[in-house]
């Protein structure tokens, strides 16, 4: 490969016509910039200028080179205005992913606020509840929920915020069916849960006053979706209790479409982590996404 300093040299040697000219104009010593020269010429095998004591001759193969080595010098320059441009200000494109329930549930309202506060920035979001490796599909960052400790990686993982599960069902369910007083109420009772269908169900239940309390209740959905939306509108429309976490069910119950189920124990906590491929190199508008993302996403899951 070329080094371009060496062809900037030859550029400014060729329009300042002659060596002697051009390191006056660089301010560099006479010596180093022949020595420059004669190593472009060797790299290309190629006698780019011919040299006498009274003359400057520029070759046919020098001129050649010249008009192309103008072209790659005027290139260069637009490369580095490219970055310059965007690391001194947020602009351009952030490529994000995250669950389906995440996107809809929880970055529905932020997304908007933060594209407002930096208009230049464009965000490509990905929602989906596949496994996905932002280093290998060429992601930004990655949001992912999760209840055990994510496996080690050469990905960056910072913490975001930990969000509790509640119970919720339905007001007219609960007057059909009764208001669980206990855990061991639960067995006689409906349930539609999060998952596949060949997964076995359980309610994993803490008492909140006292963590070391626990209890399991096994039971059979009658709804099982991989999607949060769906078991939420399932459970306001009496199909039965359902698990959330706590910032998803909130407004309904603030609304009354949702009433919470035993509300002195968890059915779990999730940790929400954000994932990049490095904390090197981040431009500006990923720092500021991210830093958003920090400062709001807790307060946005908060229950």
């Amino acid at each position: 490969m070329l080094d371009l300093n060496d062809v900037y040299y030859f550029v400014q040697v060729v329009e300042h016509k002659g060596i002697t000219a051009a390191a006056h104009a660089l301010d560099v010593p006479k010596s180093s910039l022949s020595r420059r020269i004669l190593a472009l010429e060797a790299t290309l095998d190629a006698r780019l200028i011919q040299r006498t004591s009274r003359r400057f001759v520029v070759t046919d193969v020098g001129e050649a080179f010249y008009k192309h080595a103008v072209a790659m010098l005027v290139e260069a320059e637009a490369a580095e205005s490219v970055v310059r441009q965007r690391t001194a200000e947020p602009s351009g494109t952030i490529r994000m992913t995250c669950s389906v329930a995440f996107a809809q549930l929880a970055l529905a309202e932020l997304i908007p606020k933060f594209m407002a506060e930096y208009p230049r920035v464009r965000i490509v979001q990905h929602a989906t509840n596949r496994h996905v490796d932002p280093l290998q599909e060429g992601f930004d960052l990655c949001l992912r929920a999760h209840s055990t400790p994510l496996p080690d990686s050469t990905l960056v993982q910072r913490y975001l915020a930990t969000t509790p599960w509640h119970l919720f069902a339905g007001p007219a369910y609960l007057k059909r069916k009764g208001v669980p007083r206990s855990p061991a109420d639960l067995a006689d009772h409906d349930g539609v849960a999060l998952g596949g269908g060949h997964d076995t169900h359980a309610w994993r239940l803490h008492d909140s006053p006292d963590a070391q309390r626990a209890e399991v209740i096994p039971f059979e959905p009658k709804l099982l979706s991989d999607d949060m939306a769906t078991l939420k509108v399932a459970a306001c429309q009496s199909v039965g209790i359902v698990a959330l976490p706590g910032y998803v069910g909130q407004s309904e119950v603030k609304t009354g479409q949702l009433v919470r189920v035993l509300p002195q124990w968890t059915a779990g906590v999730a940790t929400i982590s954000l994932l990049m491929p490095s904390r090197r190199g981040l431009l500006p508008s990923v720092r500021a996404f991210v830093d958003f993302l920090v400062e709001r996403v807790p307060i946005a899951v908060q229950c």
